[in-house]
């Protein structure tokens, strides 16, 4: 019968230990295996970084730890207790010996303070939000910097491109710029030159690849992950700007006003500001506040007695109001009990003391500057945040420009490196002026990546400014084409 009990024992522990290790193995495996796809979007990028962010896991950590001392903090509003025991022994040569044994009961409940438990639990709210809008500013920011390293890493690699093709057609052409000189056709000076470009080409492209890979390596490190997915973006090098259609000076100005009108309703740090205004206000009405009197309900319930059970008791109930100011402190009390069977009690205590803080008078003066200061700030962010949005509309209209101009000059260039070619045919230049022509077109091609680049990232510049999610940008200027059109336009 033991033996049968010890297995039954020994199989248990055995089937423990083995859902443990399992558990364990399930466990390591997905902590290893956070994101699984092969491929990796904008948002995801966005999504991974900001799970990945130590700083954003402490933010949100203490950000908990505040709200939940906020939630505790309504034990302000309940009544007090205390509960006192003692027992007093005394010994006496003359006289009987006495065994007092006191337990005792305190309550004490605020009744009245000027509103100032609600004001300082409205103070600690605002903190609360205050520091729930740095959060979030905070994951943007994080979200934005794995957002623009993405984009980093593809205009990079399309600049890799481009000079990986340039170098094909450079090596083809110092293979035949060798062979014309071994005929007789061209000179040695000419295929040296050629080979320092091609040298200069190899690189330039070896420098691009260091650099990307450090890129590479600095993006999965962001994103929290040992290898980098797929990039499935890419940049559009044809893609126009979201304001292409306010391209007069009128629409320009319009779009620039309204944008200054969305800036000043949410930009991220008007209402930082805001907030900080207003939890500046509450504190100066709090300090305002701190000479009205706080009003304090008290009661009180005792046992007493020689032995057990104690068989005496006690009640009081009574009112206590103090003032505190920087000039006066008084305390006054009062109360009134019953002693059964016939005693009743009374007391009343008031307690004085003057000049008890003086220098905290200037507390509340020191409020009303740091408000009139807060208001201040606010005026002159509210009218520098509305031209900065003005001049972001603007930057965005420009960079348009540079990436129309950019893809022109790119185009002009094919041409003219297509007519050189028919010149080389013909001889009227020589073989290295056209690999030299070719470099020049791969300065062209490279920017006109970096022109659509640099629209992309000053549109965003200019979301994060308004607050606007990524794209909101092409909706905010659709609605304001849209109601700038005039009835004529309509009608046509």
């Amino acid at each position: 019968m033991l033996n049968n009990f010890f297995k039954l024992i020994i199989f248990v522990l055995c089937f423990l230990s083995v859902s443990a290790l399992f558990a364990n193995n399930s466990q390591t495996m997905s902590v290893q295996t956070p994101f699984d796809q092969e491929t990796l979007t904008f948002s995801q990028a966005a999504d991974l970084a900001a799970a990945a962010s130590v700083d954003l896991r402490q933010s949100y950590a203490s950000y908990l730890l505040m709200k939940g001392a906020w939630r505790w903090g309504i034990r302000e509003f309940f009544p007090r207790f205390t509960i006192n025991v003692s027992e007093n022994d005394r010994l006496q040569q003359l006289g009987s010996d006495s065994f007092i044994k006191n337990y005792g009961v305190n309550v004490e409940q605020p009744v009245f303070n000027g509103g100032r438990t609600i004001m300082a639990r409205n103070l600690e709210r605002m903190e609360l939000d205050l520091v729930s809008s740095r959060m979030e500013r905070l994951t943007s920011e994080i979200a934005e910097a794995a957002i623009s390293a993405y984009r980093s890493i593809l205009s990079s690699r399309a600049i890799l491109e481009i000079r990986k093709s340039a170098l094909v057609v450079l090596e083809e052409q110092k293979n035949i710029l060798s062979h014309e000189v071994q005929l007789g056709l061209a000179l040695n000076i000419d295929l040296s030159n050629a080979e320092i470009n091609l040298a200069e080409a190899k690189l330039d492209i070896l420098f691009l690849e260091l650099d990307l890979s450090e890129m590479e390596r600095q993006f999965a490190d962001i994103l929290g992950l040992d290898r980098l997915p797929v990039l499935i973006e890419k940049v559009d090098v044809n893609r126009p700007s979201v304001f292409s259609a306010q391209s007069g000076l009128r629409q320009t100005g319009e779009a620039a006003l309204a944008a200054a009108a969305l800036a000043r309703e949410h930009n991220p740090d008007l209402i930082e500001a805001r907030f900080s205004i207003t939890k500046r206000e509450a504190e100066l009405k709090y300090l305002s506040n701190a000479w009205i009197p706080t009003l304090r309900l008290t009661g009180s319930f005792g046992l007493t007695g020689q032995r057990y059970p104690l068989t005496r008791y006690n009640w009081s109930v009574g009112l206590v109001i103090d003032l505190s100011t920087p000039w006066i402190q008084n305390r006054f009390g009062g109360q009134a009990g019953f002693e059964p069977p016939f005693d009743r009690t009374a007391m009343i205590q008031n307690s004085f003391n003057p000049l008890p803080d003086p220098a905290s008078k200037f507390g509340k003066d020191q409020a009303r500057l740091v408000f009139a200061f807060e208001l201040e700030k606010y005026e002159l962010a509210l009218e520098q945040i509305s031209r900065v949005a003005a001049n972001a509309v603007e930057k965005c209209i420009i960079a348009e420009q540079r990436r129309l101009l950019a893809v022109e000059a790119a185009a002009l260039g094919a041409e003219r490196f297509r007519i050189e070619e028919i010149r080389l045919n013909l001889g009227q230049i020589t073989r290295v002026k056209l690999m030299e022509i070719l470099i020049e077109q791969t300065q062209r091609e490279i920017a006109v990546i970096q022109a659509a680049t640099a629209l992309l990232e000053t549109e965003r510049e200019l979301e994060r400014f308004l607050d606007l999610e990524p794209g909101g940008l092409a909706l905010f200027a659709a609605n304001f084409a849209a109601s700038t059109v005039t009835p004529s336009q309509r009608r046509d």
